[in-house]
C-alpha cells in the first residue's frame, strides 16, 4: 500500500501540465520511449501494472526470447543504449533446421557479418527500466491503466493490491500498454474506429535447455534452431548463461483424431511419446521437459490491427498497443523500437509541435504496422513448412546470388525486413511480392535452377536483371 508520502508524490506528478508526458506501460517499448523523451528534456512518468521485475522476488513474466535485428539496434543507438543491450545479447548468423531423423541443415540469414541477436525479454526489460530511471524517468509499479479521457489527456490507474485510483493528466498521453491496451480500448469507442483481433489456431509453450555441467552450450549458440514439422514447430534461442529458451508452437486443438495439439497431449506419456517421435534429437537436452510442461501454460498468439493510432492530436498508441503481431519474423520488438525512432524523427521535422509530429508518425507507421503483421503470418508458414524443403532452399541460394550480383535491383525479403532499416515494412512487403513473381519465373528455367552460377546462366540473368529498374522506396520516416 502506498505511503502518504508516495501518494503525495503521485498526486503532485499528476497535477503537472507543462511538457509532461504520461506513458501507460513500462514494457520494452514504453521504457525505451520514456528514455528517448526524457533525454529531450520532457518530464516523463511511466505507469506499469506489474511489480518491479528487478526485485529479487519478482518474476520477469514471459521469457520467450527475442531476436533483435538492425531496426531495433538503430533505435537503441539513437537513444544511446545500443552498447548496453549488446552486452546481454548473443549474435545468431543463421538458422539450423533439425529434421525428424536428426539431419541438420544450416541457412545463413544474410551476408557474412550479418546476424540477429538473441536476447532475453525479461533481462532486456529490466535493463531498459534501469536506463530509463537513470535518464530521469519516474516509474510507478503495480498501477494498472483502467480508463482514459481522450479529450482531457488523462489516464486512470488502479493500484493492483489496494484498488486505490489515481488520475494522471499530461500534455501528451501514450498507450504502450500492450495488445489489450486500455488506452486503445477507449479509442475503440470513438466514431469510425477500425480494429481487428485475430488469433492463430496455434498456442505456444515455453520449455528449457539447461547449460552443460561445465556451463557450456548444448547446441550451437550462434544459430536459431528450428525443428519444422509442417503444422507445428519448435524453436530454440541461446541465452548468455549457456541455456536455451525453447518454444513449441502447436495447434490449440486438432481438426480430427490423431492430430497433434495441446488438447491431445493430456498425460505425461502423451508428451513423452510426442517428443520421442517428433523431436528425438532434442529430447536428451530437455531434462525438465515434464516439469516445464506442467509449470508453463500454453499461451495464445494474436494479431491486432488498429487505425487511427492518434486521438485528439495528443493521445497516441505505440508498440503492441498499435500493432500486436505473432513472433515469427522476430520483429515485434524491433517494430516497436522503430516506432520510437520514427516518432523522434517526426518531432524533429515538426520542430517539437506534438500535433504535427503525431500526424506524421501516424501517416508513416500505420501502413508499416499492418505490413509487418502480414509478413509475420507469412513467415510462420515458411518456418514450419518450407525451411526444410529442397526447392525452397535452392530458391534462397539463387536469391543470395542475385543480391550479391545485382544489389541495387534485388534484395531478399528477409534481408529487407531484418537488415535494412532504411526500407519500410510496407515497401518490403510490396517489393517482396514483386520479386517472388520474378523468382518463380527464374526457377522455371532449368538452366538457372540447376546451374545459376554458370557463365550461360549468368549471361541470361544479366539480360533479365538489366531490364529491371533500380529499387526505389519511400523513406522509413519523414525527411528532416
Amino acid at each position: 500500500m502506498p505511503t502518504d508520502g508516495k501518494r503525495a508524490e503521485i498526486a503532485e506528478l499528476c497535477s503537472m501540465s507543462t511538457e509532461r508526458i504520461t506513458i501507460a506501460g513500462a514494457g520494452l517499448v514504453g521504457s525505451l520511449l520514456s528514455t528517448m523523451l526524457a533525454k529531450r528534456g520532457y518530464d516523463v512518468t511511466l505507469f506499469e501494472r506489474r511489480g518491479d521485475m528487478r526485485a529479487a522476488n519478482m518474476s520477469a513474466g514471459r521469457s520467450i526470447n527475442l531476436a533483435m535485428s538492425d531496426r531495433g539496434l538503430r533505435a537503441l543507438e539513437v537513444a544511446g543504449l545500443a552498447d548496453d543491450i549488446r552486452a546481454i545479447a548473443i549474435p545468431m548468423a543463421g538458422r539450423i533446421m533439425h529434421d525428424v531423423d536428426g539431419t541438420l541443415t544450416y541457412q545463413p540469414y544474410g551476408k557474412e557479418g550479418q546476424a540477429i541477436n538473441s536476447v532475453s525479454r525479461g533481462e532486456l526489460n529490466k535493463k531498459l527500466m534501469t536506463l530509463a530511471e537513470e535518464s530521469g524517468v519516474r516509474i510507478h509499479f503495480n498501477m494498472k491503466c483502467i480508463d482514459a479521457d481522450l479529450a482531457q489527456k488523462t489516464a486512470m490507474f488502479e493500484q493492483t493490491s489496494t484498488g486505490e485510483r489515481v488520475v494522471s493528466k499530461a500534455d501528451v498521453l501514450f498507450g504502450a500498454d500492450g495488445a489489450f491496451s486500455a488506452i486503445r480500448g477507449r479509442m475503440q469507442t470513438t466514431d469510425r474506429y477500425n480494429y481487428s483481433q485475430n488469433y492463430l489456431p496455434h498456442d505456444y509453450k515455453e520449455l528449457h535447455i539447461p547449460p552443460t555441467a561445465e556451463g557450456g552450450f548444448r547446441l550451437d549458440p550462434h544459430a536459431l534452431h528450428i525443428w519444422p514439422r509442417h503444422s507445428y514447430m519448435i524453436i530454440a534461442l541461446p541465452n548468455i548463461d549457456g541455456s536455451f529458451t525453447v518454444t513449441l508452437f502447436l495447434a490449440h486443438e486438432g481438426n480430427g483424431a490423431g492430430d497433434a495439439s495441446f488438447a491431445a497431449l493430456q498425460s505425461r506419456d502423451d508428451v513423452q511419446r510426442f517428443f520421442e517421435t517428433q523431436f528425438a534429437d532434442l529430447l536428451p537436452h530437455l531434462p525438465t521437459l515434464h516439469e516445464d510442461w506442467q509449470a508453463n501454460p500454453a499461451s495464445s498468439l494474436v494479431t491486432v490491427r488498429a487505425n487511427p493510432w492518434v486521438a485528439n492530436d495528443t493521445v497516441a498508441l505505440i508498440g503492441d498497443a498499435a500493432h500486436a503481431i505473432v513472433p515469427f519474423y522476430g520483429q515485434g520488438m524491433n517494430c516497436g523500437f522503430e516506432d520510437c525512432r520514427v516518432l523522434m524523427d517526426c518531432l524533429d521535422v515538426a520542430t517539437g509541435d506534438w500535433k504535427g509530429a503525431l500526424e506524421l508518425y501516424q501517416a508513416h507507421r500505420v501502413p508499416d504496422g499492418h505490413a509487418i503483421a502480414d509478413l509475420a503470418l507469412m513467415n510462420f508458414v515458411e518456418m514450419r513448412d518450407k525451411v526444410a524443403d529442397a526447392r525452397f532452399l535452392r530458391q534462397k541460394k539463387i536469391e543470395a546470388f542475385l543480391y550479391e550480383r545485382y544489389p541495387t535491383k534485388f534484395v531478399p525479403l528477409y534481408t529487407m525486413v531484418t537488415f535494412r532499416d532504411d526500407i519500410p515494412y510496407s515497401e518490403a512487403l510490396r517489393i517482396g511480392a514483386e520479386q517472388d513473381v520474378l523468382m518463380q519465373e527464374l526457377m522455371a528455367d532449368p538452366l538457372i535452377y540447376d546451374t545459376w552460377t554458370s557463365s550461360e546462366a549468368v549471361e541470361k540473368l544479366d539480360q533479365i536483371m538489366g531490364a529491371r529498374a533500380t529499387m526505389s522506396v519511400r523513406p522509413v520516416s519523414p525527411q528532416r
